[in-house]
């Protein structure tokens, strides 16, 4: 088994199967512990009214309650930091060690905005980035990001964890079709988003009538 540190970052608003999937199938594939889940404090979109980050936190933490291979982590949403990634980074990187590989998950279309990140560049000084993306992908970045990637990129996870940070590697994999905004949509319509969220999200969401959520 590899011991690295792998996480995806997200405002999982609210985490959903998809997510959960897609985490299970990296612990997997790249044979590690764990995979963690890490909610921002301050998501790029506005919170829906009444979800806090401490509630998306708890979803998370329900979630993963019965999947040892996954794991809730609350480092930005209990810091008194902006939700920078890079200093999410450097704070892993300070606590892991200097030898440690660092692998941050994301999808293809986060990856392909990484020019408008604060400090991106230096992102690979302390991790690499697995990113994840559809079988057959069609791959556009603009001239940043296909400079960025051929300086980087490696074609397996044994290189990949050859080193503590530094790699791009691309992965193919069959994500679930499902959103949050879909699950929010189901939610404030009044119908049920039963099996695209595990159930004990969905309990969370009536317990404390989130995104709209009402009792008949």
């Amino acid at each position: 088994m590899n011991h690295a540190f792998v996480f995806m970052g997200g405002t999982f608003d609210p985490v959903h199967n998809g997510h959960l999937r897609t985490a299970l199938e990296i612990q997997q594939w790249l044979d590690v512990p764990q995979v963690s889940l890490i909610p921002s404090k301050q998501p790029v979109h506005r919170d829906a009214p009444g979800c806090t980050s401490e509630q998306r936190l708890a979803m998370v933490d329900a979630a993963v309650a019965d999947e040892p291979s996954l794991r809730a982590d609350a480092r930005e949403v209990t810091s008194d930091k902006p939700s920078y990634t890079l200093l999410t980074l450097q704070g892993l990187r300070e606590e892991l060690g200097a030898a440690t590989p660092i692998c941050m998950v994301m999808g293809m279309d986060a990856y392909l905005t990484l020019p408008g990140w604060h400090q991106w560049l230096e992102f690979l000084d302390y991790a690499h980035i697995i990113v994840v993306a559809r079988p057959g992908y069609h791959f556009e970045p603009d001239e940043t990001m296909q400079g960025f990637t051929r300086a980087h990129r490696v074609n397996d996870t044994a290189t990949l964890l050859s080193k503590p940070a530094g790699h791009v590697l691309i992965h193919e994999m069959t994500p679930l079709g499902i959103s949050a905004t879909q699950v929010r949509q189901l939610v404030t319509d009044g119908y049920s988003p039963r099996y695209l969220i595990p159930d004990p999200v969905w309990a969370y969401i009536q317990d404390n009538n989130l995104y709209g959520y009402t009792t008949n």
